[in-house]
Formats: structure tokens, sequence, C-alpha cells
């Protein structure tokens, strides 16, 4: 893996360089994971679940970006609603993340992958069966 913390994006650098920061890459697919139907929400670690008790929205949690030698890496940790069909949620997932990278920083995506870390049952059958 590549120690590279900011992606070159800029073909001429007669102006100078534009340059994006992986978190960037990270809070735009958490925002295009998020407008998917059939997402129920995307998981985080621990840190960014502290830092949303303190009221901190963070966009980029439960995905992770990695810089390669041969490009950029996704991965989209996400918890889908009970009842959807999850290859097809998981292929949109990978679809909407391609298509805004690609408009908003004009990179090309490497992988996608979309890791489904859990099924969120619908409210009103949780408060039914408590157990």
């Amino acid at each position: 893996m590549s120690e590279q913390t900011i992606l070159n994006v800029s073909e001429d650098s007669s102006l100078g360089n534009v340059e994006i920061a992986p978190v960037v890459i990270e809070v735009i697919a958490g925002i295009a994971t998020t407008e998917i139907k059939g997402v129920s929400s995307t998981r985080g670690n621990f840190a960014t679940g502290v830092a949303e008790r303190f009221g901190l929205k963070s966009h980029g949690k439960g995905i992770k970006v990695e810089l390669t030698e041969t490009g950029v890496a996704v991965d989209v940790f996400v918890v889908l609603d009970y009842g959807v069909t999850i290859p097809v949620v998981a292929q949109k997932i990978q679809h909407n993340i391609r298509q805004t990278l690609k408009t908003m920083t004009a990179l090309d995506i490497e992988e996608i992958n979309v890791h489904v870390v859990g099924v969120q049952m619908e409210k009103d059958v949780q408060q039914e069966n408590p157990n």
C-alpha cells in the first residue's frame, strides 16, 4: 500500500495543483450511499460513534478509502432494511458511489466493496416483539 495521503488530480499543472484528501472521498461516498433506498445506515467505528454522541455528524462513517499503487479502493459498511434484495441494493450503492465520485472528483475508482454488516428490522416489529 502506498504511503500517499493526498490524491493529485490535476492534469494541467500550469496554474497549480489540485489535491483531494481521502476524507473528502469518504464523505462523498458516505452521502452517495445513504441516498440509496434500502440503506438503513452506515456502520462506523467506535470513534465515530462517540463523536456522534457529542452531536458531530460524521458523513464518512462506515466508509474506508485505500490509496493503492493501482488506484483507489473504497470499502462501504452498511446496514440494510429488512426485506430488500441485498445484491440489487449493493449494486446500486456501487453504481451511485462510482457516478458521484466521477462527477465530483473526476477520479476513476478501482473497486468499491460493499460489506453488509447488519439488517435493520422495521421499528413497528421491534416494538411489538421486545425479545
